[in-house]
């Protein structure tokens, strides 16, 4: 039955909000770069089986990094599927570096970009040195805030440096500002209290960068409320005030909770599933390990690096895993 959501839209509009037109695309593209393969089972089973992946979320493994941040679906389920695999990182208590957590991430997306790694960490670690150890519950929330509201975020670092700059006629300038255009220079008693800009007029320039953008943000009313308790804030402050609010955490629907970041009873059983059944047919699979994989698309090192990875907690793996195209 459709929803309400549906019928009160436009059959275009529908199509453009849930990227629909974006999966047709990558899927017929899929289809045509293996056409052999797929014809012995057929074309309706293979749009079946990747419209259910798309549901499920698992189609964003080992894709390209262009891939896996073209939707807002997409970078939900990359998010949800890195903290199903690495969840143990965080159950072990280990810490570990930016480069460590690179590495995992790459497990998931070989071309992951670094730089949105390093923008991550540095949330965390604020001025701390970059190879500084983190938890994973930090990195992970940091992450998520940085992954998925990554072109707002770019928006917003440069309406900060404007403010910083006294582009804004309302802004209270930094003390070690370079700039000579101080409309309100602060006592030497108060030169060591004040940083960044003022929250206010921060905000506001936030609630209208969301107006006039259609692209993803964090819910404004969320935001103003990330920002009430502060009088001035940075940057990175702002970006943690942000990775550590509740309410922003549920409005992206990625990730559980803080207190239950570690706890995935489903997840445990599909491991134990998982373990047992890789158990059984591993001798069947060293006799097909050089024929392709179901309709061809799956990669030797692809299924190796997903067995790695299932004792820490793996999404159940798609049965039929289609290549990133060249």
């Amino acid at each position: 039955m459709l929803s309400p959501e549906r019928l009160a839209l436009p059959d275009y509009e529908y199509l453009a909000q849930r990227h629909v037109l974006t999966y047709m695309e990558d899927a017929v593209c899929q289809l045509l770069e293996n056409r052999e393969d797929i014809s012995q089972y057929g074309i309706a089973r293979f749009f079946t089986e990747y419209f259910n992946s798309v549901c499920q979320g698992t189609h964003i493994l080992f894709r390209e990094f262009s891939f896996v941040q073209a939707t807002p679906h997409n970078r939900v389920s990359f998010l949800r599927a890195f903290w199903r695999c690495f969840r143990t990182v965080g159950k072990n208590g280990d810490l570990l570096t930016m480069k460590e957590y690179h590495c995992l991430l790459q497990l998931l997306c070989p071309d992951f970009p670094l730089e949105l790694t390093q923008k991550a960490a540095r949330i965390v670690l604020m001025d701390d040195a970059m190879d500084c150890l983190m938890s994973f519950s930090d990195f992970l929330f940091a992450f998520q805030i940085q992954f998925y509201y990554s072109e707002f975020l770019d928006s917003v670092a440069a309406i900060y440096e404007d403010l910083l700059s006294g582009k804004n006629p309302n802004t209270v300038i930094v003390p070690t500002s370079s700039s000579g255009q101080h409309r309100q220079r602060p006592a030497l008693g108060e030169a060591g209290m004040l940083e960044g800009v003022e929250a206010s007029l921060f905000y506001q320039c936030l609630e209208n960068l969301c107006d006039r953008h259609k692209y993803s943000c964090p819910p404004p009313a969320l935001v103003k409320e990330a920002l009430s308790n502060v009088q001035r804030l940075t940057f990175y402050g702002f970006l943690m005030a942000l990775s550590k609010h509740h309410g922003i955490n549920q409005a992206l629907g990625a990730l559980p909770d803080k207190g239950d970041l570690m706890h995935d009873p489903a997840m445990d059983e599909e491991l134990e599933r998982l373990v047992v059944r890789s158990k059984l047919h591993r001798t069947s699979r060293q006799h097909r390990a050089k024929e392709p994989g179901a309709f061809g698309f799956q990669r030797r090192e692809k299924q190796e690096a997903l067995e790695r990875v299932s004792s820490a907690s793996v999404p159940t793996p798609y049965h039929y895993r289609w290549e990133p195209r060249e």
